[in-house]
């Protein structure tokens, strides 16, 4: 068999690697789903993410406006009719204080992250009422109320205790006329041109499912969140925090001139009035939050070791092939395959092995089992117990190299980049005497 028949047949081989492979990664992909369900399934009786939004005060009003309009005969009349909307003011300082106590669940094999958080959001108000009505409008105001949202209400352990400047005030569902997450208060209606000055206090302990977020709405923001949890993932408005093996401690300090979250929050309820339930505390880049992460995932990092799969298969094909040039000993396609599918296997082996011990011993028996079984494979093929084992040594320096890029995900493309270029430098240096133009003459293998 001429030198490029042979090529093109390692290179089919490797090609066909890539079904089985593809299989591996649907089985990731059908685990990954199925905790995904864990997680919603304990979220809803535990409580999902959470994201607290607030307190806004909210003041309703009623005004007459004049309308033109043309009748069944054309005619243009004034019709009048009243209106209502709001105005919607923002503390001017806003201080959130609390603790995150995590803790996990279990579905089946699925552990799921949840935690309780223990705080208090302190808020004060300086608003003026407009008294800017036009002639004949008839405004009237309606009694005003201080909306704290709540993304999932499932998630309130108790009532939560509102005060304003000392005094409890009874709570709400909803958060006013358009009953969304959260919990709201009443407070008196005001006169026209009225200045509303007031401190707020909210006391209340949310439970959550990995993830919580907070909304910087007032003027300026001081946002406070610790936690036992070591492995935290900060997201939206970076943080000034401490981290260490006893867990972290976070502050953000955020001036409402630095964010888009009053405007999100306007843009989010006006439409929200309209269209939909009025949810303006939906997470997005101007939430101060983070996420309770496992460092070691089994799934991801299972996914993230598949995609190495085809650079593995290629790297030992490459090197059946080398052997084959330089000891002019054949390698029959059949056994070229059974060394790739046992590959592949090895990481059906880490997932199904990482759902049920850490991570870093499955991956440790996975790849002891199948290194040794294409040792004791190759030693019958290439004809020697000293190859077979010289060939065990590559994989478990393949191995050990795809752990080194799996654990250290922030260096995987240097590290990744290095692991080729060696490769590269050693099959040049192998090969620096071939003289490939009478290689691919002659016959090769057989």
């Amino acid at each position: 068999m001429r030198l490029w028949v042979k090529i093109l047949m390692v290179a089919a081989m490797t090609i066909a690697i890539l079904v089985p492979l593809t299989m591996v990664r649907g089985v990731i992909d059908e685990r990954q789903a199925r905790r995904a369900e864990a997680v919603s399934n304990i979220a809803a009786s535990y409580g999902g993410r959470q994201v607290v939004s607030g307190p806004v005060l909210v003041v309703p009003y009623t005004e007459s406006v004049r309308e033109q309009a043309a009748d069944a005969a054309g005619i243009m009349r004034t019709t009048e009719r009243r209106r209502t909307r709001h105005w919607t003011f923002f503390p001017e300082t806003l201080v959130v204080d609390g603790e995150m106590m995590p803790d996990t669940r279990k579905r089946g094999l699925h552990e799921v992250r949840v935690y309780e958080w223990q705080g208090t959001v302190q808020a004060r108000f300086d608003a003026r009422i407009p008294d800017d009505a036009a002639e004949g409008a008839g405004r009237s105001i309606g009694e005003p109320w201080l909306a704290f949202g709540i993304a999932d209400v499932r998630g309130l352990r108790e009532l939560p205790r509102m005060q304003v400047d000392g005094r409890v005030l009874a709570l709400a569902q909803g958060i006013g006329h358009e009953d969304g997450p959260g919990v709201h208060a009443r407070l008196r209606a005001p006169a026209a041109g009225a200045r509303m000055a007031f401190a707020s206090r909210v006391d209340l302990q949310l439970r959550g499912t990995e993830s919580f977020a907070m909304m910087p709405l007032a003027r300026d923001n001081d946002l406070r969140l610790r936690s036992s949890w070591p492995h935290p993932r900060f997201e939206g408005l970076s943080p000034v925090h401490d981290l260490d093996g006893a867990g972290f401690s976070a502050q953000w300090k955020v001036a409402s001139l630095s964010t888009e979250a009053q405007r999100r929050y306007r843009k989010q309820a006006s439409l929200a009035r309209e269209v939909q339930p009025y949810q303006p505390w939906s997470p997005d880049p101007d939430t101060a939050g983070l996420t309770l992460v496992d460092p070691v995932n089994a799934y991801l990092q299972a996914e993230r070791a598949t995609k190495y799969g085809l650079l593995f298969v290629l790297l030992t094909f490459v090197a059946f092939f080398m052997f084959e040039l330089m000891r002019q000993q054949p390698i029959h396609p059949i056994q070229y395959g059974l060394v790739g599918l046992a590959i592949a296997i090895f990481f059906l082996l880490l997932v199904s092995l990482g759902e049920h011990i850490p991570f870093g011993l499955a991956y440790l028996s996975a790849a002891a089992a199948c290194i040794g079984l294409i040792g004791f494979y190759l030693a019958a093929v290439l004809g020697g117990a000293l190859r077979g084992a010289a060939f065990a040594g590559m994989l478990a320096t393949l191995y050990a190299a795809l752990y080194g890029l799996l654990v250290s995900e922030d260096n995987a493309l240097v590290l990744g980049a290095g692991l080729l270029f060696v490769v590269l430098a050693a099959i040049m240096v192998v090969t620096r005497r071939v003289d490939w133009y009478q290689t691919s003459m002659r016959p090769h293998v057989r």
